[in-house]
C-alpha cells in the first residue's frame, strides 16, 4: 500500500482535492483535524500544552483555540514549541491509522507535511497549487477575515513555490483546470504505482 501525502498552502483547496479522493474510495487521513482532536483527547499533549502555555489554554469546552492562536501566531518560537508538542503524536497516530487501511494507496492530507517531517513516512507527496489572489479570496470568504489577516497567515507558511517544488505530483486548483479530471488521472497513476 502506498502512503501518499497531500499538501498545499492555505486556501489552495487541498481539502476539496482530498474529498474527491474519498469519493473514489481512497481512505483519507486529515492530519489537521486529527491534531485538533488529539489536543483535546491525548492526556500527554494536554498536560504539556498546559505546562507551556498555562491553564488558559483549556476551558470547560476543551482547547481554547482562540486563546492559543493569540499566543502563538505572532511568536515563531511559541508556534514552533506548540508544533513540537503536537506533530510527533499526529505522525504516530497517522502511521497507526495507515496500518489499519486496506487500499492500494491512502492519502494523508496535511498543511505541514514537509515542515513537520512527516514526508519521511510517505512514498509520494501531491501538492495542490493555486494563484495567490484566489487563495486569499477563498480564505477571506471561508474564515470571514481580512486580506491582511490572510497575508499574515501566508507569511508564516512555507513559500508555495518552494513547497510545490518538493512535491512528486501537482494538482492545479486555479478554477480554470478541472479538478476532477486531474484527480482521476492521478488516481489511475497511483493505482498503477501501487501494483508495481
Amino acid at each position: 500500500m502506498l502512503r501518499v501525502g497531500l499538501t498545499g498552502g492555505i486556501g489552495s483547496g487541498k481539502t476539496t482535492v482530498a474529498k474527491i479522493f474519498e469519493v473514489l474510495g481512497i481512505p483519507v487521513y486529515y492530519a489537521d483535524e486529527e491534531t485538533k482532536r488529539l489536543m483535546n483527547t491525548d492526556p500527554v499533549i494536554r498536560r504539556n500544552i498546559v505546562k507551556e502555555f498555562g491553564d488558559r489554554a483549556y476551558d470547560d469546552h476543551g482547547l481554547d483555540r482562540s486563546y492559543l492562536a493569540s499566543v502563538v501566531f505572532n511568536d515563531e518560537k511559541k508556534l514552533a514549541l506548540l508544533n513540537s508538542l503536537t506533530h510527533p503524536a499526529t505522525i504516530e497516530h497517522a502511521n497507526k491509522w495507515m496500518k489499519q487501511q486496506h487500499s492500494s494507496y491512502i492519502i494523508k492530507e496535511a498543511a505541514l507535511i514537509f515542515e513537520s517531517g512527516s514526508n519521511k513516512h510517505l512514498d509520494y507527496v501531491i501538492g495542490v497549487s493555486a494563484p495567490e489572489e484566489i487563495r486569499i479570496r477563498r480564505v477571506m470568504e471561508r474564515d470571514g477575515v481580512s486580506e491582511e489577516q490572510v497575508r499574515s497567515r501566508m507569511a508564516r507558511q512555507m513559500n508555495e513555490e518552494e513547497k510545490i517544488a518538493l512535491c512528486d505530483f501537482v494538482v492545479v486548483n486555479d478554477e480554470r483546470e478541472f479538478l476532477i479530471t486531474q484527480v482521476l488521472s492521478l488516481h489511475a497513476e497511483l493505482v498503477k504505482l501501487a501494483i508495481g
